[in-house]
């Protein structure tokens, strides 16, 4: 599967953009060598950070020195991301009548 595209996809559906790469191609067994653990774990929790980790692994061979800024940057994404969804549901929630 052509790296572009995961990565187009991945910004805005990062699971399936895991979930296609784990059927068509084997970057994410490689990435944690061999374990299915971490990945699965990952694609529920930190699916950005998942996913930006197998993309460095695949594309420059491993995860070092710099590279791990990315990372940090995709898990600040996540982290984001719930923040945002919790933000999300309290403002909706002062606005919806309570309908108990």
């Amino acid at each position: 599967m052509c790296g572009c595209f995961v990565l187009m996809l991945g910004a805005f559906a990062p699971r399936l953009a895991l979930f296609l790469m784990a059927i068509f191609n084997d970057e994410i067994t490689k990435a944690f060598d061999g374990s299915w653990v971490i990945p699965l774990i990952g694609w529920f929790l930190l699916p950005y950070t998942t996913l930006t980790y197998v993309l460095l692994s695949w594309w420059q061979g491993g995860v070092t020195g710099f590279l791990w800024f990315f990372v940090v940057l995709a898990f600040l994404a996540d982290l984001a991301s719930y923040g945002g969804g919790y933000q999300r549901r309290s403002d909706y929630a002062q606005y919806v009548p309570n309908r108990t």
